[in-house]
């Protein structure tokens, strides 16, 4: 059994948590985490690069010099992609980039990713933080205590914890979001995940929720 160092919300350090066999049970498929960081990053992409075909560029109506005895090379038109300001040949249009993966295989790379983080001790189980109002400056002290000040730290909650939101925004590198709605790629982009200890008691089903489908067709 895999067990995580345990932290109060304030930071003090508290008996290590055995973690749940249904989400840690050691196995990380690396061709599977490839397959989703690929099919992430190609989510991303815009697709919205574009170049002007010969066809598409001013100019070039007529023949920049008669055909023979001019001791220059034959031109037909100053649109041709060998021409300064000519169309460009091959160049990128926009184009879909999207890519899919099949909901299990989401769910395995979830999984994969949370048990690399394990595996190195990157991963860290924290008490519920009940933040009355934002407060940037308790998140930072917390961070410090656990030993990820200037890393980048991927905050996992059990719910929608709008003032621990508002309270990490302004740290650099420090992302936080439901423990439901995290993918592989961000998992993996942390160089520590924090977890609050209700939400692995809720993500024992990775993948379950309306809100993570979505959220998970759109960026995977």
């Amino acid at each position: 059994m895999i067990e995580a160092p345990h932290y109060s919300a304030a930071g003090a350090s508290k008996k290590a948590v055995p973690l749940p066999e249904a989400l840690f049970d050691g196995t990380v498929n690396e061709d599977l985490l490839h397959r989703a960081v690929i099919t992430f990053l190609s989510n991303q992409r815009q697709g919205t690069s574009n170049t002007l075909t010969r066809s598409e560029v001013s100019g070039g109506n007529q023949k920049p010099w008669r055909q023979k005895g001019t001791g220059r090379a034959r031109q037909g038109s100053t649109r041709a992609p060998h021409w300064r300001h000519g169309g460009i040949a091959h160049g990128p249009h926009p184009r879909s980039y999207r890519l899919g993966i099949p909901k299990k295989m989401r769910q395995l790379a979830k999984k994969s990713a949370l048990n690399a983080r394990a595996r190195e001790g990157a991963l860290a189980i924290v008490d519920a933080l009940e933040y009355q109002k934002p407060k940037t400056k308790d998140l930072v002290a917390l961070l410090k205590k656990l030993d990820a000040s200037g890393k980048k730290v991927l905050l996992l909650t059990a719910s929608d914890a709008h003032n621990v939101y508002l309270s990490g925004r302004n740290i650099p590198d420090v992302h936080v979001m439901r423990f439901a709605d995290a993918t592989a790629y961000e998992i993996l982009w942390a160089q520590t995940v924090v977890v609050e200890i209700g939400a692995l008691e809720q993500g024992s089903g990775v993948g379950t929720g309306a809100k993570q489908e979505s959220k998970e067709s759109d960026d995977a």
